[in-house]
């Protein structure tokens, strides 16, 4: 479950010059599954492209292309601040959330 960053200014955090359209604020995602670890705060850097590359992860699909933010790689937490993807630009995939 998740909903539309619109407005959402307030927030503070960490956010990544992606392409010309920036990335938006972060949001808030609840894994509601059997297989969804339990009590988990996950703090990986994740949009809502998050969704569809974790549909392309869990089914095995290519991304749409070479062109599409579900190319980009995984974030790699930095030591100075985990909440910085190191390799960045990075989105994260949601597996992470999953124990299958």
């Amino acid at each position: 479950m998740t909903v539309d960053e619109g407005g959402g200014y307030w927030d503070s955090g960490y956010i990544q010059i992606l392409d010309a359209f920036g990335d938006g604020t972060r949001i808030p995602l609840i894994a509601v599954s059997p297989f969804a670890k339990k009590g988990v705060v996950d703090h990986t850097y994740t949009d809502h492209v998050s969704i569809l590359k974790f549909i392309e992860a869990n089914w095995r699909i290519e991304p749409l292309s070479a062109r599409s933010r579900d190319h980009l790689p995984n974030p790699i937490a930095s030591g100075a601040d985990p909440y910085v993807p190191a390799d960045r630009p990075a989105i994260g995939d949601l597996m992470t959330l999953f124990q299958f």
